[in-house]
């Protein structure tokens, strides 16, 4: 038969002792007695047998989980007390034993549960372990109804409530709210304001569970995660957790912050305060339920890419403008209902249908192209074309004494280490003769060039690769004349798009000086949207009172 023995003391003082020696002497002696083959000794140190979870004695847990996999087919301890001493742990764990044949053995007391009837009493007890259980949840299942029906809270304390009990160093609670609020919890000081102003944001319909998610975990706050979840190296943990889509969806679901108790599918009214109004959690509930048919705006899926998602800005106050896809499937930039921290936009609210905007860009990049000189007038207007002639004119210099050393050291005129000591010398200094701010010019101009030909075969994702290598922002009205109306090309673009042109026929047409000093270009498209000079000066008018200043009143 093969047997284990389990070994515990409770205090860490007697570790070092003779106590757990002496246990492992007498499960060797019993072995030798019977005739049994001592497979493995578990020890557990510092561990006290009255803990009400087995999970808090983990050298135990790891017992009870090598007898489902029948490695052995007896435990033996000194005395029942170093088993347990919680009937609650003692029912569950022989139940375990008796369930995979599996006896107990105490030597001190001379009790012996590996024999026939042993196993037969341990698998009794496992019967009335079960009862116990079952009558133990209808008595806990009667204290919750109580509980609910009486206003207090059920469970754990959500996120933004506390408790108004802690629990001291020596396990005893005490009470640190004088008098304690009304149903034993009160709001927590920093997570109560955040439910609030999360309920509010949400039910604003301009933000998605996974932006109320990043703004919850950029304020250093954190669930209270009370379930074990795999970490990151896959074990099994409870604990704080980051928010996620999931967390905040369960937040804004929940009636407890509108002051009321769940109960079996009813709300009664609890004795906590609530966070939350009746017609803020309503409106969030309406909200939920019409996204609930639609992707999160912030996972990239092919169905939710959108072409100027990042770099899509309003005309009037220079903001980001939303991307969404609604229940319905239209896909829409949109500018923010409310204030942006600095003023009311103009064009608060307003939308915009997305492939409106995306036609133009596509119009704008089949119409764009370069002269033939364009690289020369770039390099005039970033002041660099002589620099850059003077640098040219050098490294032909160097190539020339790269060739002439070569011929040299081949006619046997040069010694060998002498030759590559001087020819990592030209090479070092070719490679210094660059002109950083040209070389990314030409190759800016080199894809304006070849954009049309990358487009057609990108896909939209790709093709909003090329945008954001070539822009900062563009901008849209999305009032007045829904179109584009300027936009700003990165640093090395910024000369390219003052060179550049447009197709004879195109219905865009870029402004090529940029405005008052600013990398911005004003863009007219279309015949229809075209922006006359009665409506430029109205949106230039509308702009400069809200303080935004990026397009010019010349237009030619």
């Amino acid at each position: 038969m093969r047997a284990v023995a389990y070994i515990r003391v409770s205090d860490m003082s007697q570790i070092e002792g003779h106590s757990l020696d002496a246990q492992e002497r007498l499960f060797t002696e019993l072995c030798k007695n019977r005739g049994w083959e001592p497979v493995r000794i578990y020890r557990e140190e510092g561990k006290s047998a009255h803990v009400d979870a087995i999970v808090r004695r983990p050298v135990f847990r790891k017992l009870l989980d090598d007898v489902t996999r029948h490695e052995f087919d007896v435990v033996v301890v000194h005395t029942l007390d170093r088993w347990s001493r919680n009937l609650k742990i003692t029912l569950e764990s022989l139940t375990t034993l008796g369930k995979h044949n599996v006896g107990l053995v105490s030597i001190a007391e001379n009790i012996d549960y590996s024999r026939p009837e042993g196993m037969l009493f341990t698998q009794m007890l496992g019967a009335f372990a079960q009862y116990y259980s079952s009558a133990l949840g209808t008595h806990v299942k009667k204290g919750l109804e109580q509980r609910a029906l009486e206003g207090k809270h059920t469970g754990g304390i959500p996120f933004g409530y506390e408790s108004c009990w802690i629990t001291n160093d020596k396990g005893e609670k005490q009470l640190r709210c004088q008098p304690e609020h009304r149903g034993g919890i009160h709001v927590h000081a920093k997570e109560g304001p955040a439910v609030t102003e999360l309920f509010a944001a949400y039910a604003t319909g301009s933000t998605t569970l996974s932006r109320l998610a990043s703004w919850l975990n950029g304020r250093g706050l954190q669930t209270r995660n009370m379930h074990r979840l795999p970490d990151q190296n896959g074990n099994l943990v409870s604990g704080p957790r980051l928010f996620t889509t999931s967390s905040v969806r369960g937040i804004l679901h929940n009636p407890f912050y509108l002051g009321k108790v769940s109960h079996k599918g009813q709300l009664i009214p609890g004795l906590h305060q609530a966070l939350v109004e009746e017609a803020v959690f309503t409106t969030v509930q309406t909200t939920l339920k019409k996204n609930s048919g639609r992707s999160e705006t912030l996972l990239l899926r092919p169905e939710n890419e959108y072409l100027l998602k990042g770099i899509v800005r309003c005309a009037y106050c220079g903001m980001p403008m939303w991307s969404q896809t609604y229940y319905s499937g239209q896909r829409y930039y949109r500018e923010h209902k409310a204030s942006r921290s600095h003023g009311v936009c103009p064009s608060a609210g307003g939308a915009i249908a997305c492939h409106i905007i995306d036609d133009q860009v596509k119009q704008l990049v089949a119409a764009i192209e370069l002269g033939p000189r364009w690289l020369e007038e770039v390099l005039a207007i970033i002041s660099l074309k002589d620099e850059v002639h003077r640098v040219k004119d050098q490294r032909l210099t160097v190539i020339e004494k790269q060739r002439r050393m070569g011929k040299a050291y081949v006619d046997g005129l040069f010694p060998d280490g002498e030759y590559q000591r001087q020819k990592k010398l030209l090479e070092m200094e070719l490679e210094s003769l660059v002109v950083p701010a040209a070389n990314a010019a030409e190759e800016a101009g080199n894809l304006i060039n070849n954009l049309k030909n990358l487009w057609s075969r990108a896909s939209m994702a790709e093709q909003r690769k090329l945008l954001l290598t070539m822009l900062d922002a563009v901008y849209v009205d999305a009032k007045q004349t829904r179109s584009i109306v300027a936009i700003r090309p990165k640093p090395p673009f910024k000369p390219i798009f003052q060179v550049a042109a447009t197709k004879e026929g195109s219905d865009i047409r870029i402004i090529n000086e940029p405005v008052q000093g600013s990398p911005v270009f004003l863009v007219e498209t279309g015949e229809e949207s075209a922006l006359s000079s009665l409506r430029v000066d109205s949106l230039i008018k509308e702009r400069r009172a809200y303080g935004v200043e990026f397009v010019s009143t010349s237009i030619v």
